[in-house]
C-alpha cells in the first residue's frame, strides 16, 4: 500500500484555520503563539523546497505543539460553561475545533516526516553527536612509514634550492 502524497501547504493551511477557529474564544496567547511560530517555519519549509533543516524543524515544532496544546487544554478548559447561550456557542465550536486541530497533528507529523525522507533525510535523527564507526579496515597504520621520502626532510625539497612563489 503506498502513502498518498499529501501537499505540505494544505498541511499548513488547514493547521492554521483550525489553530485561528480555536483561539476564538478560550485559549491563551501562549497557545496562539506556539502554533503560529511552528507554521510560520511551516511556511519556510513550503518556501524552500530542498531544505531539509526547514521540514525538521517543522516537524519538530509540530511533535512540540502536540505536548504544548495537551498542557494548554488540561490547564485552561474551564470548569463551568458561559454564561450566555451565544458564548456557549462560540466555546463549542472553538474547543472542538482545538481539538480536532490535536488530533490532526499526529497525522500530519507522519506525512511531514514522510517529505522529510523524500527530501534527503535521514531515517533515524541524528543531533550531532559524534559517533565511532565500527569498521577499523580502513585505518592506516602509523608504523607503515613511506620510504620515498627522505627522513629529514618530510617535504621532499632539495636544501640548497631556493623556493619559488607559490601559487594559492
Amino acid at each position: 500500500m503506498e502513502i498518498p502524497a499529501i501537499n505540505l501547504k494544505a498541511i499548513v493551511l488547514v493547521h492554521w484555520l483550525l489553530a485561528v477557529w480555536g483561539c476564538m474564544a478560550w485559549l491563551p496567547t501562549s497557545f496562539a503563539w506556539g502554533n503560529f511560530s511552528v507554521l510560520a517555519v511551516g511556511v519556510w519549509a513550503i518556501a524552500q523546497r530542498d531544505s531539509i533543516d526547514a521540514v525538521l524543524m517543522f516537524l519538530m515544532g509540530m511533535i512540540v505543539t502536540i505536548l504544548t496544546d495537551i498542557v494548554h487544554f488540561g490547564i485552561f478548559y474551564p470548569l463551568n460553561d458561559f454564561a450566555a447561550e451565544r458564548s456557549r456557542d462560540v466555546f463549542r465550536f472553538s474547543a472542538g475545533m482545538a481539538i480536532l486541530n490535536l488530533l490532526l497533528k499526529p497525522v500530519s507529523c507522519f506525512f511531514v516526516y514522510q517529505m522529510y525522507r523524500e527530501r534527503g533525510g535521514d531515517y533515524n535523527l541524528n543531533f550531532g553527536f559524534p559517533s565511532v564507526p565500527q569498521n577499523r579496515d580502513a585505518y592506516q597504520s602509523i608504523d607503515n612509514q613511506d620510504e620515498t621520502t627522505p627522513t629529514g626532510n618530510p617535504f621532499n625539497q632539495a636544501q640548497d634550492s631556493k623556493a619559488g612563489p607559490r601559487s594559492y
